[in-house]
Formats: C-alpha cells, structure tokens, sequence
C-alpha cells in the first residue's frame, strides 16, 4: 500500500481512496497475480518474514514497523516468526487497516496517522511499497523512517525485481501498481546509504516456483543471483 501524511501526501499512483476500494479484494488479487508460481500470497509474505528471521535471528525481540502494512498479510507472519516482538503497522488506507485480523492488530499499534508512530524502533521494514512513492521522494520517505529508528536500529527494503521478466509482467497486470517505476537494487542502496545507514546488506529472494519446490532449499544460498523475483537490502542506524 501507499504511504500517507508527510511522505505519502507525495506518491503517485492511486490515492488512498482508490487502495481502499482494493483492500477488500487484496488477497484475492494477489493470489490471481502469484498463482502462475503455483503460490499464493501467503508464501510470498511468509519467505520475507522467514528472510528476516535468518538476518536478525529467531530471538529477536524489539520494537517492529510494518510500514505499508495493507491488510497485515506480512505482520501475520512477523508475528509468527517474531513472537516476542513489538509489532505495529502503518498504511495510508484506513480500510485496509480496518480489515486487519484483530489478534494482529490488538497487540500493537495499527493505524493511517503517520504522526501517530513511534520514534524507536528495532526494525522497519518496508514491503513492496517504495514503487508506490514518487521517484522524487522516495529518498524524503527512507530519511523520515530512519528518523524513527531506536540507534543500532535496522531498515529494511523488499522489492520487486526489475531484472527479472515473469515480475514485470505481473506488476504491469496488477490493479494496484498501474504506471509505478520499479526500482533497481542500486537505487535502494543508494538511498539508504544516503539516509545514513551503514552495514548495508543486499539479497534476492524467490527463486523457484512450486513445481520446483524441491529446491527451495538451496534458496538461502542464491542470495547473489539477480535472478530472484524480489530483493532484500537492510542497513543499520549507528548506535553513536
């Protein structure tokens, strides 16, 4: 989904009401997109959750922001592989929010009110949103959350794969992404470099679909290969 208020008030693309009127469809949208690998969007949402269970480790337990949260698909599975953290979500449609499973949404802070988040957080991630943020201020949007980053604080951004044909045709058929920009992992990089994050990390994610299921378990050492459907980079807010 979009962001909203300061940094959202400048996206391109649908605007919030537009987002709201898919909310109710979402999943059903997603799952028509992705079904071409034999998945729905639960694994997609689950395989992010599960690479940052890899990165922070099992134990983690901080403060979370699920920013451009939807419908919570993602901070379900935050959740799971999280189970001791802090979890709220953010996201410009308030229908979305409103559609968010209350067992998700009751243990944190859920809402469409930038200004209503926390200025602490252990990890921000930021989920197939930053195409939905015009080019101009995409690099405004990554300085504002590392903003709210707690010192030693990670952030991270997963995206769709430019590189990689089979994700473009399904971002140019998808409702919800008509006339966005993809980016590149170099662009991420450098935003977030740019921010003030250091340590960056870079992986692709989401190689094999589920007719291929059997290799999946060599996933998490193709994190070079540029051939993944989606891309992870995290960079880390210093403690100084």
């Amino acid at each position: 989904m979009r962001t909203s208020e300061n940094a959202g008030e400048k996206c391109v693309g649908m605007p919030a009401q537009e987002f709201d009127s898919h909310s109710e469809t979402y999943h059903d949208t997603l799952d028509q997109l992705t079904r071409i690998t034999g998945e729905g969007g639960e694994y997609f949402a689950e395989l992010k959750a599960r690479h940052l269970a890899r990165a922070l480790g099992a134990d983690f337990s901080g403060k979370i922001l699920d920013f451009g949260c939807g419908v919570g698909l993602l901070s379900r599975y935050l959740l799971r592989y999280f189970p001791a953290c802090d979890l709220h979500g953010y996201d410009i449609s308030t229908s979305s929010i409103a559609q968010i499973e209350p067992a998700i949404s009751s243990g944190g802070r859920f809402t469409s009110h930038e200004n209503e988040l926390a200025e602490n957080y252990d990890l921000i991630v930021i989920a197939n949103v930053m195409h939905h943020i015009a080019t101009e201020n995409q690099l405004d949007a990554i300085s504002r959350l590392y903003a709210r980053l707690a010192p030693g604080g990670n952030l991270v951004v997963f995206e769709h794969n430019p590189a990689n044909l089979l994700t473009r045709w399904a971002v140019s058929v998808c409702a919800f992404d008509v006339g966005v920009v993809l980016l590149w992992p170099r662009e991420v990089r450098a935003y977030l470099r740019l921010a003030g994050l250091n340590d960056l990390k870079q992986a692709y994610i989401t190689f094999f679909p589920r007719w291929f299921s059997w290799l999946r378990t060599f996933e998490s050492f193709l994190g070079w290969c540029p051939l993944g459907a989606q891309y992870a980079v995290m960079g880390r807010k210093n403690t100084g």
